[in-house]
């Protein structure tokens, strides 16, 4: 065991590098999204071992040099599917348990592989679709920070939790992150241009869901499919949960979503019924479908015989 103390038998280091993480999800993101269902376990088989080890998840510089190109050349598909894969493949790493570590030039999604002998490019922050990459790390950053769910019980089994490991047809994940107390995050991950109207998921909560990430959004280069900003669970039970979400899932992309505070009752606070506290809804986070890789698909996998 690399990281574990001495005196219990491991080799005393504070971390160990998951190179299989980096190796499966590289090699995953090469596959044309319409390959992906076949591959669907290299998403997965990391949940096998998460725990053996205070793991890091790196994207290091091993994958960016010796001919091996830049992260954005590995990502399938045309220029805007490589940006939008991209990003997707950030906001997995970052949902997923433990430490992250991102070399430098991913963070704009440099083009060339890595040179030592040479700056990174950084004038290619002078064009709008890096600029996105860059807008999304800030905003990923961000979240990590503000949701403890996301970090708080790392090497915690209760820290992580499928909802839905198993639709390698559609080729979508949805876990939940948990922290202490009621802190969660809902996580859902859609690795094909498909959008997903309708999609379910099984949740243990009534009331509002908040999207607190959407890496389809406009301001990140993406076609701004999204959830208006919020939505609400329904009492219908699903993937063995009491009550579930209708989202409209963008394409080639990550949604995190926080279950905001129940509004308290007359007869819970004694007194005359809340004001409705109105939330965020992001102007840009509206169903349009107007972009060369996004391809609208009314039904997610699941849904009910209307």
């Amino acid at each position: 065991m690399v990281s574990r103390p001495n005196y219990l038998g491991g080799l005393g280091f504070g971390f160990k590098w998951d190179m299989g993480w980096m190796h499966d999800a590289l090699g995953y993101f090469c596959h044309d999204p319409i390959h992906r269902k076949y591959h669907h376990h290299a998403l997965t088989f990391r949940g096998l071992y998460a725990l053996n080890e205070d793991f890091v998840l790196p994207l290091s510089h091993d994958e960016v040099a010796q001919g091996k190109g830049s992260l954005l050349g590995k990502m399938a598909g045309d220029e805007w599917r490589k940006l939008a894969n991209l990003r997707l493949l950030y906001a997995s790493m970052y949902a997923l348990t433990v430490e992250k570590l991102l070399f430098m030039g991913a963070e704009f999604g440099q083009r060339a592989e890595w040179n030592h002998d040479a700056s990174l490019e950084w004038h290619l922050l002078e064009e709008p679709p890096h600029q996105g990459v860059m807008k999304a790390i800030t905003q990923l950053n961000r979240v990590y920070r503000e949701q403890p769910a996301l970090s708080e019980l790392d090497t915690d089994p209760a820290g992580f939790e499928w909802i839905d490991a198993n639709d390698s047809e559609a080729s979508m994940l949805t876990f939940l992150r948990r922290g202490r107390g009621d802190s969660c995050v809902l996580v859902v991950l859609d690795f094909t241009p498909i959008v997903r109207e309708a999609y379910q998921v099984g949740v243990d909560r009534l009331g509002t869901w908040r999207e607190i990430l959407n890496t389809d959004a406009r301001e990140f280069g993406g076609s701004g499919v999204g959830n208006f900003g919020a939505v609400d669970a329904v009492p219908v039970p699903w993937h063995g949960r009491p009550v579930s979400l209708r989202l409209t899932v963008p394409p080639l992309a990550a949604l995190f979503l926080e279950a905001l505070p129940r509004p308290q009752t007359r007869s819970e606070e004694g007194q005359g019924p809340t004001d409705e506290a109105a939330g965020e809804t992001g102007a840009d986070m509206g169903v349009r479908v107007d972009e060369p890789g996004a391809i609208p698909l009314t039904g997610g996998r699941g849904m009910e015989p209307a």
